[in-house]
């Protein structure tokens, strides 16, 4: 009604005005949460310990996370600060946290969801920052099966993590071995379930609709009548990595092999080159998030190599 009191050119560039900007004001407000709420480790800046590696890799954090012992895995958590691994100990695989605290990265403490009466090992930061890791632990009181599953925890407000939740629709009667998810939250992990090619195969199950459907074999270009297991996928689902065991053209006993998917069909295995690969056995690849660095686990050891220095389908 209070239009008629003044002309119309003007009034319809006074709603256009008003419009505008209120559009614009939302459009702000709207980047600026979409950008508060989709921070994720890729855009966490990490604190890399010198001396940092190039064309060789290097033991990773020598007397912190590489000692003594059987050291394996690398996950960085969202922010950059705090990196977990695995260590045997005891006949049994423990969890452990080495935190950055603003100088140094510090001596690794048990993480504090590890149980000592069972063992946990291969940890992985999914896309909602929930950490994934596989455990012998039961599924519930009557679980008589010595078997690993797969396990999902979440970060709480106050610190501590959620109660260990079975990830069930993934899961088998069987043992499934490793975790890495992609950015759509597509889960990958190996498992040693009748129906598949091998010993162990890798399988892929997708989050659909907040759930998890059935796993999918990822098929004679990736598996054989071996092993095939630990396998690391990028976010973008385009390059996975993954161990191969006694493979013709290997260089020891376990070698690590990359594949590309080109129009949703992975080609043929490749493998990854003397850089990475020796004559003993090479496992537990794991990408950093910004992309810079290439983890594996080798001789007792974790490493780590620049991805500028190998294969092209890595950078």
């Amino acid at each position: 009604m209070g239009l008629t009191v003044m002309s119309a050119p003007f009034a319809f560039k006074s709603v256009f005005y008003y419009t505008m900007n209120y559009i614009r004001y939302c459009c702000l407000l709207a980047c600026w949460f979409t950008a508060a709420r989709c921070q994720t480790a890729a855009d966490a800046q990490i604190p890399y310990p010198a001396p940092l590696p190039d064309s060789v890799a290097l033991r990773f954090l020598p007397g912190i996370v590489s000692g003594d012992s059987l050291d394996f895995n690398a996950a960085f958590s969202p922010d950059g600060r705090s990196f977990y691994f695995c260590r045997s100990s005891g006949g049994r695989w423990q969890m452990l946290c080495s935190r950055y605290d603003g100088e140094q990265w510090t001596a690794p403490v048990a993480a504090p969801f590890n149980e000592a009466a069972y063992s946990q090992a291969d940890p992985f930061f999914g896309p909602d920052g929930a950490l994934y890791y596989i455990s012998n632990r039961p599924r519930h009181a009557s679980d008589t099966i010595p078997d690993y599953d797969i396990w999902r925890i979440r970060p709480q407000a106050n610190g501590a993590w959620s109660a260990p939740e079975n990830l069930a629709a993934v899961n088998s009667d069987s043992t499934e071995y490793y975790v890495s998810l992609s950015q759509n939250g597509n889960i990958y992990f190996a498992s040693s379930r009748t129906g598949g090619y091998g010993s162990f195969d890798i399988y892929v199950s997708r989050l659909e609709n907040g759930r998890y459907t059935t796993p999918e074999n990822l098929g004679p270009a990736v598996n054989s009548p071996a092993m095939e297991h630990d396998p690391c996928i990028s976010p973008d689902e385009q390059l996975l990595l993954f161990t191969a065991v006694d493979r013709a053209d290997g260089h020891g006993s376990a070698d690590i092999y990359y594949t590309r998917r080109t129009a949703g069909k992975w080609s043929a295995a490749r493998n990854a080159g003397p850089r990475i690969n020796t004559d003993t056995y090479e496992y537990c690849g794991y990408l950093t998030p910004d992309g810079q660095y290439f983890f594996f686990s080798s001789n007792l050891d974790v490493r780590w190599i620049s991805t500028r220095y190998l294969p092209e389908p890595f950078q």
